[in-house]
């Protein structure tokens, strides 16, 4: 069943615990199929540091993420969202509470933290491109569209 356009969110913000990989992650790869047309936003419960390898694993799409700089709920400078997609079980709570006067749904979609992975470079960056991949994929589902599909 297709989502009318006119069915899709205005303003999304996707949020994770330090808004270092997956939320801003998804923030890119909404800005970049979307971003005329939805407004994309991400924010984490703690502020933490710029994450080499989310870049890297972005920048093999494409998308350049290098510019993100990590902020939290207190940091963002409108509230104004239709949906917040919450992708860690803390940025899930901070949204409900975040969200108890606010007219916007809350979605959970549970996604691996690639930083628990240890191993070889190429290991990791693969736990990397699988969150990426997830949440495209995720995003394609939500937004009903198919970014390499041909009319």
């Amino acid at each position: 069943m297709k989502t009318a356009v006119k069915d899709r969110p205005q303003a999304v913000l996707f949020a994770c615990t330090l808004n270092t990989v997956r939320s801003p992650m998804a923030e890119a790869l909404g800005k970049h199929f979307f971003g005329t047309e939805i407004y994309f936003a991400s924010a984490g419960i703690k502020r933490g540091e710029s994450d080499g390898f989310a870049i890297a694993a972005m920048e093999e799409i494409g998308i350049d993420m290098s510019k993100h700089r990590p902020h939290t709920f207190e940091d963002l400078e409108d509230a104004c969202f239709d949906l917040i997609v919450t992708l860690s079980p803390e940025a899930h709570h901070k949204a409900l509470e975040f969200t108890r006067t606010l007219a916007a749904d809350v979605v959970y979609w549970p996604t691996l933290d690639p930083t628990a992975v240890e191993g070889s470079r190429e290991r990791v960056l693969d736990a990397y491109r699988s969150v990426r991949d997830g949440l495209l994929e995720r995003l394609e589902k939500l937004l009903d569209y198919r970014p390499m599909s041909n009319p």
